[in-house]
């Protein structure tokens, strides 16, 4: 009878290298895996302690099948190698199953049928609307600071303590545990990507926020629903009422907390009730049942988006309601945001201005976006405050210099060029004032310089290879041309292990491999071997060598050493 290990192995070496990638991913196992070969993958999968952590990966309904013996080769428990070919659990997985259900026999009851949720009244279903409003604007805020400045993640994943402030005192979130749960549905979204150890805004991101909000809720909505764990969702692409998820993976201890938040991320985006309710929303209704995710009966409740403000003297912006996505994101270009409300206050500044010039803006293209903008036309102070900083921009030059390989600072402004060159918080560019020559030089690559000159606050313009000014962005966006490791990729090097160990084909791979581990352990084996007169013959020897197609081995009864053809070796099992 063949073993389950044996069996379990040459399914494996079946699969193609993306499937077999995704059920190793899927069980957990270390890219870094010490594997020699499938028979040694079959084994780890088989060991108790593996079968254990895949058994927490299953929801009630395959736990119940597994339990029955009939989980399907199609489904999850055939995905995660539980299973053989007709659906059987192999008996190593069978075993740990009869363990699971005497320690928790409630874990393979079938699913409870769920509360069909009533429809939620007028009143809830604002205030829900107003939170997935509220919610959207602050994951813009999280994203327009993570596009300018990537944010920072430590070694254990979340957003590092200083990114954290960073947000708050920018008015982009409120409490910092929001972050998490907010670059959770990015991700989900494909808005934002976790880059080794910084958080990124992809294209798809920078397109989201010029969106209007409703736009911005049917991204989100979509991404949510796509990324909920297989077990919550239905064979109509939709997903089970909430109040069932807490008990849907019940032998994952880690799993009631983990379907805790998934229901209050659901709550901020205005999917659930706040109040724990089976109160439904049309547009949640309308997702629960595989529909395309349709903001268009959440839009009355959702705030008017305005696409005028009034200029003051003072210089700032009023906008008396929520500024369309668009416009709101030019505007924070030029100006600093002071207040974010259903009425929101802008601060025009010398820097702001510069930093939008910085970005490719000009005196005559924000004269223009804010003569289109303001219902107040644009008054004195703020032309003014244009045009002087227009004149002051660009004072400071910075190029590359293709002869000798470093960077040149250059300015008209004698004195200003002797107070960078003084200023301390620029030593690290290593500034030099050359013989003969009335600029500075760095090596320094030129975009550092640029931005270094920038951030002390020097009206600094970035010259091309022809001399003329060019708009340079600090960091560039998580593009389709760096995405995550894919599994198939993460794996490349394990699976090429494997596939290059002892072959799964017939009876010589599985021989082949139990006398390598007898010989690694040096352990005592009887070997049968086929006589040349047909007959066959038992010697139990500790095995001591194996090469050049024969075993050596010590051959305890005749105290001899043997000598043996691998070619004529019927069979090996333990001594």
């Amino acid at each position: 009878m063949v073993s389950d290990a044996r069996a379990l192995a040459t399914r494996l070496a079946e699969l193609g290298d993306a499937a077999l990638a995704t059920t190793l991913a899927a069980r957990g196992v270390s890219p870094q895996a010490g594997w020699h070969d499938f028979f040694d993958a079959a084994e780890g999968l088989l060991d108790p302690a593996s079968v254990d952590r895949a058994l927490t990966r299953l929801d009630r309904d395959d736990l119940r099948a597994l339990e029955l013996g009939n989980a399907g080769p199609d489904g999850e428990p055939a995905r995660l190698a539980l299973t053989d070919a007709g659906g059987t659990p192999y008996s190593a997985v069978a075993e740990r199953v009869a363990a699971a259900v005497a320690a928790s026999p409630d874990a393979f009851t079938a699913t409870p049928a769920a509360v069909e949720p009533g429809p939620a009244d007028a009143r809830v279903a604002a205030a829900a609307a107003e939170r997935a409003f509220t919610t959207a604007g602050s994951l813009a805020d999280v994203l327009l600071l993570c596009s300018h400045t990537p944010l920072a993640r430590t070694g254990a994943g979340p957003v590092s303590a200083v990114d954290r402030r960073r947000l708050i005192d920018a008015g982009a979130l409120e409490f910092a545990d929001d972050l998490e749960d907010l670059l959770s549905c990015a991700a989900d979204a494909g808005l934002a990507t976790a880059h080794e150890r910084e958080w990124t805004v992809t294209e798809a991101g920078e397109r989201w926020l010029k969106a209007p909000t409703a736009d911005r809720w049917e991204a989100i909505a979509a991404g949510f629903r796509a990324s909920l764990p297989r077990g919550l969702r239905t064979s109509s692409h939709g997903f089970l009422s909430p109040d069932v998820w807490p008990g849907i993976y019940p032998l994952d201890p880690e799993w009631p907390d983990r379907a805790e938040r998934l229901r209050r991320i659901g709550v901020r985006w205005g999917l659930f009730a706040a109040d724990g309710s089976a109160a439904e929303f049309p547009w949640t209704a309308a997702l629960r049942a595989g529909e395309r995710p349709d903001a268009a009966t959440m839009a009355p409740y959702l705030p008017a988006e305005i696409d005028r403000v009034y200029l003051q003297a003072d210089l700032t912006a009023i906008a008396p309601g929520p500024l369309a996505p668009a416009l709101d994101l030019r505007l924070r270009s030029i100006a600093v945001r002071e207040s974010r409300a259903q009425a929101s206050t802008y601060r025009f500044t010398a820097e702001s201005i510069g930093a939008g010039m910085t970005e490719g803006e000009t005196a005559e293209s924000i004269r223009d976006f804010l003569a289109g903008l303001s219902l107040t036309g644009i008054p004195q102070p703020l032309a003014y405050l244009i045009e002087s900083t227009a004149a002051r921009h660009g004072l400071v030059r910075v190029r590359a210099d293709e002869a000798t390989g470093r960077t040149r600072v250059e300015s008209p402004d004698a004195g200003l060029l002797d107070a960078i060159t003084v200023d301390q918080a620029l030593r690290p560019l290593g500034l030099l004032v050359l013989d003969g020559d009335d600029a500075l030089s760095s090596r320094v690559a030129r975009d550092a310089v640029y931005w270094t000159l920038a951030d002390a606050r020097y009206p600094v313009v970035a010259l091309d290879a022809r001399g003329l000014p060019e708009s340079i962005h600090r960091r560039t966006t998580a593009t389709a041309s760096e995405p995550v490791a894919t599994p198939q990729e993460a794996y490349a090097r394990l699976i090429g292990t494997l596939r290059g160990g002892h072959g799964t084909d017939g009876d010589s791979g599985w021989l082949e491999r139990e006398l390598e581990q007898a010989v690694r352990t040096r352990a005592e084996i009887v070997v049968v071997v086929r006589m040349p007169d047909g007959s066959e013959r038992s010697f139990t020897l500790e095995a001591a060598g194996l090469g050049g197609g024969r075993l050596r081995g010590r051959d305890r009864a005749a105290d001899i050493e043997r000598t043996l053809p691998v070619s004529s070796i019927v069979s090996v099992h333990g001594g």
